[in-house]
Parts: C-alpha cells; structure tokens; sequence
C-alpha cells in the first residue's frame, strides 16, 4: 500500500485543519487505518485509528476535537483537526494495517505502511 498524506501547513490556535492521506496498490477496505504524529524532540505517537468498518479509536489528547473518517470509495482516510493548540504541532502520518485493532494501533503502533509525513504548525 501506497499511502500520501496531504493538507498541513501553519494555522492559528484555535483554528481548524484537515488532513487527507490517499491510499493506493491493495484493497483499501480491507485496512485499519490510522494518524500518528511525532512533534520535534520527541517521540511518535497514535493520534487517531479507524477499522476497515469504521470503528474510531482516539489519544485522550486529541479526544473531542479531531475526527477520523474514511471514505473506502475514494481510498482516502481523512483527519479533521479543532481547537488545534501549539502542542499539536507535529509531522503527521497515516499509516495502514491489514490484521490490528484500532486499540493495538494505539498501543503498539505497528503497521504495515507507512506514508510520508505532512507538517501541522500551530502558531501561538
């Protein structure tokens, strides 16, 4: 799998931000899918995860204010960023997984694929 992470760039705190990761080369349905981010000194972390059913999974961080979607259709799993802080600061990455549940996503985060990351600064 092919993954392509689009859509980050510099916003305000408090703003809004989508991010979009397209997916090609196998079946994009038979996929979890999930967004990790690693902010500058630090390590990589699980930001979000959805099962090939739609099933949602989110860090306590970002719990309330980003939405994971995923529209098999198109092969393209969205993030949609609120409220976004300085903190959520990072480069994010999608990254995909054949046999995982969204909790192991978020425990382990061992996936298949990965993709390159899209950079998200939040501006104080």
């Amino acid at each position: 799998v092919q993954l392509q992470a689009s859509g980050g760039g510099l916003v305000q705190a408090g703003g809004s931000m989508g991010l979009s990761c397209a997916a090609s080369g196998r079946t994009f349905s038979d996929y979890a899918m999930g967004w990790f981010r690693q902010a500058p000194g630090k390590d990589r972390e699980f930001v979000a995860g959805i099962t090939s059913t739609g099933s949602t999974y989110y860090a306590d961080s970002v719990k309330g204010r980003f939405a994971i979607g995923r529209v098999n259709t198109k092969s393209t799993v969205v993030l949609q960023m609120s409220s976004l802080k300085p903190e959520d600061t990072a480069v994010y990455y999608c990254a995909a997984a054949r046999y995982t549940t969204v909790q192991a996503m978020a425990l382990t985060g061992a996936m298949d694929y990965w993709g390159k990351g899209t950079l998200v600064t939040v501006s104080s």
